[in-house]
């Protein structure tokens, strides 16, 4: 371990040089303040100071200051080797960031006694510092490994409802950036900014493909019909969102309340409440309907709309909007529906990037 010995009476440091050196230690001299700055800033491998308080020039105490204040030096511990045998200095000297305070004349048991004491202490830190570093470097493997296989889980179980309507293919990808760039622009909003931190609105752009999980119980005869559903076909269409619900419940009670499952859960449940009360499965209403699922309603409005369904075309985009802004308090949160139109654009953009055979096309 290397030691550096600060001191400008040049007896002083050929005595603790031959104290020192039987005990293996690498041994670097300085004669004042300034030159000891120096060694110190060009060595990034010194494990113990021996600093002398009476110099000229800059005097330990300042030197001590120096050392603790930078970033890269304030780690080396350091012991004053002093004349100065009052309280009101050794205070001092502890109070600079000094870990131990010796004066002189000294027993050179003692200052090998203390000097080891000190150079284990800083092999136990720098211990422990790599352990940390190491346990840190794990945890983020592990995490990173983590939100792969959460990603991963997410995409398949979308998946699985889109192999049951292959007509609306992408309409997991555009819904999920839909409803990330709403969310993005209302983040600073009064009403959203408490809920919608970066974590949430990752959350929602990872689970959104999730919306319509449930479509997975509705038999083929009614999700692929091409014509108008009857009433209690329609009836049964609307369990999508109970079925989904219910199905991401179920996995959420073994990952815990926590997971990205909650939002998921939420949106699946709540995409299709309206704003007014006459939406389903619950008719919740207003503030009732979970922001997740306000948030869902009007980007999978909007891709239905502009998307080909089995029982429509697209409608062009600014037929579209003009829908939207139509259930502006009614259908969909006021908020939400100006956040909307701000982004029209960037709606349509995403609607066009990500069109029905764009991804596969792209894929292949």
């Amino acid at each position: 371990m290397k030691i550096l010995i600060v001191d400008d009476e040049a007896r002083n440091l050929k005595l603790l040089e031959g104290a020192l050196m039987p005990l293996n230690y690498d041994i670097m001299k300085a004669v004042d303040g300034q030159s000891a700055l120096k060694l110190v800033n060009e060595n990034n491998d010194i494990d113990l100071i021996l600093l002398d308080i009476m110099m000229p020039g800059m005097d330990g105490f300042e030197v001590c200051k120096t050392i603790k204040s930078n970033e890269h030096t304030k780690e080396i511990p350091i012991i004053f080797l002093t004349a100065l045998k009052d309280e009101v200095n050794e205070i001092k000297g502890l109070k600079t960031g000094a870990l131990d305070y010796i004066s002189k004349p000294f027993k050179l048991e003692i200052l090998e006694a203390r000097v080891n004491n000190q150079l284990g202490l800083k092999a136990a830190r720098n211990e422990i510092k790599a352990l940390n570093l190491n346990l840190e470097n794990l945890v983020r493997e592990r995490t990173k490994e983590l939100m792969l296989t959460r990603e991963a889980t997410i995409e398949s179980m979308g998946v699985l409802a889109e192999y049951r309507d292959r007509e609306t293919g992408e309409h997991i990808i555009r819904t999920k950036n839909y409803i990330k760039e709403v969310a993005l622009h209302l983040k600073s909003h009064p009403r959203f900014k408490d809920y919608l931190d970066d974590n949430t609105i990752e959350m929602l752009y990872l689970s959104a493909p999730l919306h319509d999980i449930g479509k997975v119980g509705i038999p083929d005869a009614i999700l692929l019909k091409p014509g108008k559903l009857t009433e209690e076909e329609f009836t049964e269409m609307k369990k999508h969102t109970t079925y989904g619900r219910d199905i991401l419940a179920a996995s959420e009670k073994k990952l815990g309340s926590t997971s990205f499952l909650r939002y998921a859960k939420e949106i699946a449940g709540a995409h299709h409440e309206k704003w007014d009360g006459t939406g389903y499965p619950y008719g919740l209403k207003g503030e009732e309907i979970p922001i997740s699922g306000r948030l869902m309603a009007i980007a999978d409005v909007y891709d239905a709309l502009s998307s080909k369904r089995p029982y429509k075309p697209p409608f062009p985009h600014e037929q579209a909007v003009q829908i939207i802004k139509k259930g502006c308090g009614t259908h969909f949160d006021p908020d939400i529906v100006n956040a909307f139109i701000e982004l029209e654009d960037k709606f349509k953009e995403i609607a066009v990037t990500f069109a029905d055979g764009a991804v596969n096309a792209i894929r292949r």
